[in-house]
């Protein structure tokens, strides 16, 4: 197998979703250092360029390997519009780390599409996203998906009766079923795909987890070795940091996954 820490990925093409900052930014840079084009996605396009020249500033990137890419993921309309220019500039994606994320908020919030706030930017929009990507990721090479997903999937259940979580709200059972949800989706068998604990890091969720972790470097090292072609992967599998194990017993259960495709097309107005 080759050495997924010297290995140049310079035919590669790699959309990260979230890569303004932990280890989104962590993972973009990792990946352009190894050769690959960068699509570099923050919440606005002044937060993705700052990203970018940062990365060309301080970490002695090559500009023309860095594309900045703009969707607040709190509105599904601006995911679609991205989707739709990654596809018009980059026919051929290579690789979609879908690894925005945030922490659910102590109360319970809606977004305009009528989604509670922490289902739709750490799944929906993702969701959304790798189905829009879907022609893009299907090239001669054949695309991967790698969701950046949580040990927390597994104290998770989908309400599925109330999956806004209207009636009973708690942040952390808020954001433990989204990351179940996207490790769920996972298993799709459209586009191969993976689900990665990277492990509990230095970022803006780790009050979620701990008081201290490993620095968002490390974490990004184990979900750059999965956008690795060299790297074999079974489609549906979860790792936790480099470690291929089972996930929690929903994540794959097929009657779980057609559910969740049904309900989450639904929700996002794209059938599965």
């Amino acid at each position: 197998m080759t050495d997924s820490a010297s290995a140049s990925l310079s035919s590669r093409t790699v959309l990260v979703t979230g890569a303004t900052s932990g280890i989104g930014f962590a993972t973009a840079r990792q990946l352009a250092e190894r050769g690959a084009t960068v699509l570099v996605h923050g919440r606005t396009a002044g937060e993705a360029q700052a990203a970018t020249d940062r990365l060309i500033a301080t970490e002695g990137i090559d500009g023309a390997r860095l594309c900045g890419f703009a969707a607040d993921f709190t509105c599904l309309e601006e995911v679609e519009a991205m989707a739709r220019r990654v596809v018009a500039e980059h026919p051929e994606l290579d690789v979609l780390v879908n690894n925005a994320g945030m922490a659910a908020p102590e109360r319970h919030t809606v977004t305009a599409d009528g989604n509670e706030v922490a289902f739709q930017v750490n799944f929906l929009a993702h969701y959304l996203l790798t189905c829009l990507l879907e022609p893009a990721l299907a090239g001669e090479r054949g695309g991967r998906v790698v969701n950046v997903s949580s040990s927390l999937h597994r104290t998770a259940s989908i309400q599925w009766s109330d999956p806004q979580r209207v009636r009973r709200y708690s942040r952390l059972a808020a954001y433990a079923q989204s990351q179940l949800a996207l490790t769920v989706f996972a298993a799709d068998p459209r586009v191969t795909a993976v689900s990665v604990h990277p492990g509990i890091c230095e970022t803006e969720l780790l009050p979620l987890y701990a008081n201290a972790g490993a620095s968002a470097e490390e974490g990004a090292r184990h979900v750059v070795r999965l956008c690795d072609p060299a790297v074999e992967v079974v489609n549906g599998a979860y790792y936790d940091r480099d470690q291929c194990v089972d996930p929690a017993p929903a994540a794959t259960d097929a009657r779980t996954l057609k559910r969740l495709n049904k309900l989450a097309g639904q929700l996002v107005g794209h059938g599965a």
